[in-house]
């Protein structure tokens, strides 16, 4: 996500910071840039010159030349726009009692409506809620069975008439059919089109009319960019919107119908579609937006994946464990099944503060953990349990079991042996001391691609963009000694 923008911002940020004193002159030239930037990630063009302007005046308010860090400053005032340019936004679902919550989803065709549709209830039903979803898109083929297929993976109940093309009637008997099923929340699917038509937009609103929701949300591909500004433009005219759901989130690079679409149409995103599992339905935050694009991170969202996904149970028992230096094969193929549930390795890696920077162009190829649970796997439980008993027949056993080579055996023990002295040797330090390690264990290779080494991270409170001057570095240098 916004890869193109966070090496622009990133840049420009970096060369400003490098400077002991800015001017008029270096801050406009920087601002030009960022013109630039915005303008070929596909944001709105007005949207880029207000936001620019805005900068500016804020740059200038502020005195950012007579301030002692103004790299550090502009980075904040950049941060404070971006968020402001793409919030406030209230997140969450506001359920009504008694219920049901009725969710109406609206959009063209393509952008991925009926996929949403199971993925908000999968969101649902994660909050205590049991969700109905109403297959009323009777105009794309095999629509109402797609969503039958997905009700029946997530166990939640559908409404579907096969006998009419009243999608009108199917709506509003679906919203029926929920209440009686003791649901409290209905998502209703509707028909999209290959563009904006009258017609569409004439059964969306009766369809609204009919069943009364309670929220309704535009299903947008962030892909197609101004496309998706706006179609949400003309179906807020039509429909008053409570918000935009934007699909395909982790494959658009550019990020311009994120930053256009509250702007333009005055409605906030109020989720975000990433990848392709039921659970890849994520709140929208501005501010942790804004840090993503300017390379500071998301901790906050890593946490929650984390709260979500993880045993707690068996992080508990995780920690003992590594407290006491008991760390098995075992326990490590159990992390690795954990972590895979929060999503892609490099995209959770990438959401934690100085790492952004460094994982660009850096190769890690969630296969390579396949690869690392077939060969602990193709061990038995005492090899598990105690890898020091691993001789060279069992290393070409385990291979061959594995589908790898001794090599790649040899290369996964001595990373966990490595490893596991190193959570041993953390249960007797402070934090300082196991942030270190920490840092050291980021050379271990233990899923075939080589981690980055961090030699620092940016400090508290900046970005990875604004790094040391020579000035900032000699007198760090001299501290440590």
């Amino acid at each position: 996500m916004f890869e193109a923008l966070q090496d622009k911002f990133s840049g420009v940020l970096r060369r400003l910071s490098g400077r002991g004193k800015i001017s008029d002159a270096n801050v406009a030239e920087a601002m030009a840039e960022v013109r630039t930037a915005l303008l070929e990630a596909d944001v709105n063009f007005q949207v880029v010159r207000r936001f620019c302007d805005q900068v500016m005046e804020k740059a200038r308010g502020q005195e950012v030349i007579k301030s002692l860090h103004p790299g550090q400053l502009m980075i904040k005032i950049v941060h404070d726009q971006l968020v402001e340019l793409m919030g406030p936004v209230d997140s969450k679902i506001h359920f009504v009692s008694p219920g049901p919550t009725v969710l109406m989803l609206a959009g063209l065709q393509g952008s991925g409506k009926t996929t949403t549709a199971a993925k908000l209830a999968v969101f649902c039903k994660k909050r205590g809620k049991r969700p109905a979803l109403v297959a009323a898109d009777l105009q794309r083929p095999a629509a109402i069975d797609q969503l039958q297929t997905l009700g029946d993976q997530i166990e939640a109940p559908v409404y579907r008439d096969d006998r009419t093309k009243n999608a009108v009637a199917v709506a509003r008997d679906g919203v029926k059919f929920a209440r009686d099923q003791g649901c409290d929340v209905v998502i209703v699917d509707t028909a999209g089109r290959l563009h904006v038509d009258a017609e569409l937009m004439d059964e969306v609103g009766k369809i609204a009319a009919v069943v009364q929701p309670h929220q309704i949300y535009l299903v947008a591909d962030a892909m197609t960019g101004q496309d998706a500004v706006n179609s949400a433009k003309a179906f807020n005219e039509r429909l008053e919107l409570d918000g935009v759901i934007l699909t395909k989130f982790d494959s658009d690079a550019r990020g311009g119908a994120a930053l256009s679409v509250k702007a333009v149409t005055g409605k906030p995103i109020k989720f975000i579609g990433v990848g392709e599992k039921l659970e890849g339905l994520e709140e929208f935050h501005a501010d942790r937006m804004a840090g993503r694009i300017l390379g500071m991170g998301d901790v906050l969202t890593l946490v929650e994946k984390a709260q979500q996904e993880l045993d707690a149970e068996k992080q508990a028992e995780m920690a003992e464990k590594l407290e006491k230096g008991r760390l098995t094969l075992d326990d490590f193929r159990d992390q690795l099944q954990q972590m895979r549930k929060m999503g892609p390795l490099k995209q959770m890696l990438s959401m934690i503060p100085g790492l952004g920077d460094q994982m660009k162009g850096l190769d890690i190829d969630d296969r390579e953990m396949d690869q690392t649970e077939a060969i602990i796997s193709s061990m038995t439980r005492q090899e598990r349990e105690r890898p020091e008993v691993i001789d060279g027949s069992r290393r070409r056993r385990i291979a061959a079991g594995s589908g790898t080579e001794p090599a790649d055996v040899s290369q996964l023990l001595k990373g966990f042996e490595q490893m596991r002295r190193m959570t041993k040797m953390m249960a007797g330090q402070d934090m300082r001391g196991r942030m270190q390690m920490m840092q050291q264990m980021g050379k271990m290779d233990l899923l075939g691609a080589k981690m980055p080494k961090i030699k620092g991270g940016p400090k508290l409170g900046t970005s990875s963009a604004g790094k040391l001057s020579k000035k900032e570095r000699r007198q760090h240098r001299k501290r440590r000694k």
